[in-house]
């Protein structure tokens, strides 16, 4: 059984591992907000935020609800969208 300083550990390993997926997500969406702007697309696809949202339901394990990790993309979607605009 793990004491709480191991869990701490282990909660600090995976905070890297999500830095890094945040990370390559981020560069991934300045990518994709260069391609909005010489196409002339819009920052803001509610079609796209909805269907984001869907997935992450989809193959969302718990134990966060469903509710929990829509909250949780919302704000990841905001600031990747926020990040598209100060990159234009």
């Amino acid at each position: 059984m793990m004491d709480i300083d191991g869990w701490r550990e282990k909660i600090d390993g995976i905070d890297e591992e999500l830095v890094r997926l945040l990370s390559a997500r981020a560069a991934a969406a300045l990518a994709i907000g260069e391609l909005k702007r010489t196409s002339e697309l819009p920052v803001y696809e509610p079609q796209r935020e909805k269907t984001v949202f869907e997935h992450v339901r989809r193959v969302n394990p718990g134990p966060l609800s469903e509710a929990q990790m829509v909250d949780i993309y919302e704000r990841i979607i905001d600031v990747m969208r926020s990040l598209q605009k100060q990159s234009s």
